[in-house]
């Protein structure tokens, strides 16, 4: 007995409720990172701490019998683990893959498992998806601040880009985040009619407030992802609901585009610039088209088990063409102006295949698929935490077509993995 005693001790000091720890990391995510968390080599962030404290939590908690592994966890996970370790010793540069070994681990294995061990409760995702929703509100608020007021990143020459307190470094950053809680509060205002008075009033306050920042955050990659994921969510809750939610939201663009100025126009101009992608791209998108080329001609020439992890950067310049651009631009008033090396693809599906060939390729698959499945076989339309989880896959699923895993979101994409492997592997209890 005697021997137990510290651990016991441990264990009654922890949360009765661990769910709680999984907010404060979703917090951390939020912590301006500063320019040393970005650039080349192994960053970590107060998320990624964050994220390393649920982990010891969760395996001190199974490790001591009060949470247990859900039948389904092992075979979703699994693969991607060996993959992940047979990538690795048959990289190019081994040492180089052990760090980005243990990163891929930490993103794609063990936070989503500790979020999944951790919530136990539907109170338990309540807690979760409000801590995600909290954290894209101060984030849209500051990032309408900074481009109302002219200090957000630099776009066209103005500072009029938000981008929250991820800065400059990282322009998609907030975007994601704002997009991950604009999701979240959909599901909720869905369900909200039976759930009180005021409820869809607020919720359409939020919404207001995401939907600003996401414009005015000027990310084309997550507007498609956002709108998929959100005209699919409509349409799987009620068609007809899907119907006069869309026209009214057609309807404020049209003004929108009538009135805008400043700010405004920036993102219709935006907007615009989407259409003419294919046929004439700019030059970040014809960066990233020949980024996503070099990732594909990488793994013709290794396509078993890819270069290895976080090796794609030195076979970039073999495979790409001259076209390429040395780097990205950017500026804001905190960081001023930097060039970033293009260090990834910027498709988190090329960027598998790239560097771990079909072996890693087959095992990130079958993560998604077995989450996609148990969403199906599980589904509820009614339920704001199913209609989240679902939402959330179809905004990583399109999301990853256009970016990849970096900077300081990586810990709150591997949160938003825990969330819907949560409702679709795990055995939450009403």
């Amino acid at each position: 007995m005697t021997a137990h005693a510290p651990a016991l001790r441990l264990a009654g000091s922890l949360p009765r409720r661990p769910s709680w720890l999984i907010a404060a990391a979703v917090a951390a995510v939020g912590v301006p990172p500063g320019a040393e968390a970005f650039g080349p080599g192994v960053q970590v962030t107060m998320g990624d701490v964050a994220g390393g404290a649920l982990v010891l939590v969760a395996a001190f908690l199974l490790v001591t019998g009060r949470v247990q592994m859900p039948r389904r966890a092992l075979p979703a996970f699994g693969p991607l683990i060996a993959a992940l370790g047979v990538s690795t010793v048959l990289s190019t540069d081994i040492e180089s893959s052990v760090a980005g070994f243990v990163r891929d681990l930490q993103i794609f294995v063990l936070v989503p498992l500790a979020v999944v061990l951790l919530v136990r409760e539907r109170r338990d995702l309540a807690i979760v998806c409000s801590s995600v929703l909290g954290l894209g509100l101060v984030e849209a608020v500051y990032g309408i601040w900074q481009a109302v007021t002219g200090n957000g990143a630099s776009m066209g020459g103005q500072n009029i880009r938000a981008v929250g307190t991820f800065g400059s470094l990282d322009v998609m950053a907030m975007s994601i985040v704002a997009g991950f809680a604009f999701l979240v509060l959909t599901a909720f205002a869905l369900s909200a009619p039976g759930r009180g008075v005021a409820a869809v009033p607020a919720a359409l306050a939020g919404l207001v407030v995401l939907a600003a920042a996401l414009a005015l955050a000027l990310s084309r990659g997550t507007w498609i992802a956002l709108g998929t994921a959100a005209v699919l969510t409509l349409v799987i809750f009620d068609r007809w609901t899907a119907v006069k939610v869309l026209a009214c939201c057609g309807a404020l663009l049209l003004v929108f585009a009538g009135v805008a100025g400043g700010g405004g126009q920036a993102v219709v101009e935006r907007s615009k610039s989407m259409v003419s992608t294919i046929g004439h791209p700019d030059q970040s998108v014809h960066d990233r088209y020949a980024l996503w080329a070099a990732a594909v001609r990488i793994w013709e020439d290794h396509p078993v088990a890819g270069v290895g992890v976080k090796n794609f950067p030195a076979y970039r310049d073999t495979y790409a063409t001259i076209e390429l651009s040395s780097g990205s631009e950017t500026a804001d008033p905190v960081n001023g102006y930097v060039r970033q090396p293009l260090l990834s693809p910027h498709n988190e599906y090329l960027l598998f295949l790239s560097e771990q060939g079909v072996v890693g390729f087959a095992g990130f698959a079958t993560l998604l698929a077995m989450i996609v499945a148990g969403l199906w076989t599980r589904r509820r339309v009614r339920d704001p935490f199913w209609l989240a989880a679902v939402a959330l896959t179809v905004f990583l699923l399109v999301n990853f077509l256009y970016a990849d895993m970096g900077g300081p979101t990586c810990a709150l994409t591997a949160i938003v993995l825990g969330i819907t492997a949560s409702r679709a592997l795990g055995e939450v209890r009403p």
